[in-house]
């Protein structure tokens, strides 16, 4: 990949590429329909975002997730914390 490319993301984002690799790989194989796993991966995401969840968006956010066995990536939880 283009390292240049990386470095204008992070730029523009203010969000670490290294850190947005590392939790793609950390859930590849996790279980979606385990309420820890989800509930530790929304705070991983709200943290890399720095993008402070509130304890009752949070618990929605994993209620849509373990109920409803909703694929999950960063775009989806992302979408999730800045909903309205």
């Amino acid at each position: 990949m283009d390292n240049n490319l990386f470095k204008n993301i992070e730029k523009k984002t203010g969000v670490n590429m290294k850190d947005v690799f590392e939790l793609a790989n950390s859930v590849q194989g996790a279980n979606f329909k385990d309420e820890k796993t989800v509930r530790n991966l929304v705070r991983r995401v709200s943290q890399i975002a720095n993008k402070p969840v509130p304890k009752e968006k949070e618990d929605k956010i994993v209620k849509a997730i373990t109920d409803n066995g909703q694929s999950l990536d960063f775009g989806t939880i992302a979408k999730m914390i800045n909903k309205k």
